[in-house]
């Protein structure tokens, strides 16, 4: 078929609920997950404003901050934010399976975010999307791609599930050993974490005898992943980072404090460092453990558990996007002191999990190569 406009095979559909959404599903654009090609999320019996209807099969794009990447097969009918454009397919024009991966596409984004207008929260119209053009092979090969394409969905799902299960099968076994933070089930007599570690260890005064052009490593809050990854290799020298940021060294952990930090669960395990000095950023706090008393790797699963976080948020002070989780909350934290074999014993076994992870998280970054690779030669 070659060459074609989004517009040829596809158009925007403008129809309004005009029954106030009773019994129908409501999506907003925090309820699409970027990248993801699938609706995963969505709210049922609330009341909102939401007028905008979409069909099973229309893709839900989400107009506002293109840059995002969030655009969704609905499998249902329900009402939508207006911040979200409803696409569907032209029938007889494009295999309705194979459109999700039309619009959720590198290339599509990029013409999006060009069309986009607004300063603080730019949005791009339908009028502009239209325009985008791309590679669109006869029916029959179409059939055959969206089979494919959703064929590496699952298996990227897959991954996806796994690695969850990883992290639940970690707070399962420290549940086993220990019992659930907060309680003490075996009778080791409740302590704080103040009891347990340092927190916020300031710098050695030997320090100061250190040349400037030490290499350190340096942490900023992208370098640690949502699920306790930790990238070590940038490096800084001594004199750049001694001062107005935060030190620790290897086996210590670090846990985010600020609001958006929180809610993606972000902290680690500090490996790596290869005896270099560590420095990051003023967003973390520190946890160090003290040896004999307690491992690094029993501290940060404590941080990892729903109930720790959820109650860090309560207590967070300060406005807006920039509430803070204070020191005293970690320093006060009950939690049971279980004997330091047992820990090293839970230790063994989160090591074997991170290694696990590490080799899902590599095959699943490589599938997602592969799978962005196909579209742009596809579609592209």
């Amino acid at each position: 078929m070659g060459k074609v406009c989004l517009g040829d095979v596809a158009r925007e559909r403008r129809e309004t609920c005009r029954t106030g959404g009773e019994g129908l599903a409501r999506v907003g654009l925090e309820h699409l997950v970027p990248g993801e090609v699938t609706l995963a999320a969505w709210e049922e019996g609330t009341e909102n404003t939401f007028t905008k209807m979409f069909r099973k099969g229309d893709i839900l794009f989400g107009r506002r901050r293109a840059y995002l990447k969030k655009a969704a097969a609905a499998p249902f009918d329900g009402i939508c934010s207006g911040d979200i454009t409803v696409i569907e397919a032209i029938p007889g024009r494009i295999d309705p399976d194979l459109l999700p991966f039309v619009i959720q596409n590198d290339a599509l984004f990029d013409f999006a975010v060009g069309g986009s207008a607004g300063s603080l929260s730019p949005r791009v119209k339908w009028e502009h999307l239209q325009n985008y053009r791309f590679e669109l092979p006869e029916m029959e090969k179409q059939k055959r791609l969206a089979q494919m394409f959703w064929s590496v969905d699952r298996v990227r799902k897959a991954y996806k599930r796994l690695l969850q299960s990883t992290d639940e099968l970690v707070k399962a076994r420290f549940i086993e050993l220990f019992g659930v933070p907060g309680s003490d089930t075996h009778g080791w007599g409740l302590k704080t974490l103040k009891d347990c570690c340092l927190l916020n260890p300031q710098k050695p005064k030997k320090f100061k005898k250190i040349p400037p052009e030490t290499r350190c490593s340096f942490v900023a809050m992208p370098s640690v992943g949502e699920k306790g990854e930790l990238d070590a290799s940038i490096i800084r020298p001594y004199s750049e980072v001694c001062k107005g940021f935060t030190y620790f060294a290897e086996n210590d952990v670090l846990f985010a404090k600020i609001t958006p930090c929180m809610e993606n669960g972000k902290g680690a395990v500090a490996k790596g460092l290869c005896n270099r000095l560590g420095f990051g950023s003023t967003e973390f706090h520190v946890l160090r453990p003290i040896p004999g008393v307690s491992d690094p790797y029993w501290l940060y699963a404590i941080t990892i558990f729903e109930k720790f976080r959820r109650d860090a948020e309560k207590v967070m002070t300060g406005t807006g996007g920039q509430r803070r989780v204070p020191i005293s909350y970690l320093a006060d934290y009950a939690i049971t002191l279980p004997p330091i074999d047992l820990q090293e014993r839970f230790a063994d076994f989160m090591r074997q999990s991170v290694r696990s992870k590490a080799e899902l998280q590599q095959a699943a970054s490589d599938l997602d190569v592969a799978y962005r690779r196909l579209l742009a030669e596809n579609l592209g």
